[in-house]
């Protein structure tokens, strides 16, 4: 059985693969003391992150929004550079 998103979630925590759903702007960037520090140094830093997607309508808006989001999925083949979403999806999507 397919699990729901929240379960496939929990499975990533529970098993060290990421954190839980934060808030940057709220919560902070989680780092390390170590991470921290090169912060403080020079501010020079790269924190990778995943963006989580109330659903496709949201999806397209953030991706049609940030081209990062889209040429990033590209340079991991995870998405086909001629492919792009033309229209927001349907509601029913």
């Amino acid at each position: 059985m397919r699990p729901t998103f929240d379960e496939w979630l929990k499975q990533g925590y529970d098993l060290g693969f990421c954190g839980p759903p934060i808030c940057p702007d709220h919560d902070g960037i989680p780092m390390s003391f170590a991470e921290e520090t090169i912060v403080d140094a020079d501010g020079e830093w790269c924190c990778h992150i995943v963006r989580l997607y109330e659903d496709a309508r949201h999806k397209y808006a953030i991706e049609r929004h940030h081209s990062p989001s889209v040429w990033r999925a590209v340079n991991l083949g995870w998405q086909d550079a001629t492919l792009r979403i033309v229209e927001p999806p349907s509601e029913d999507a």
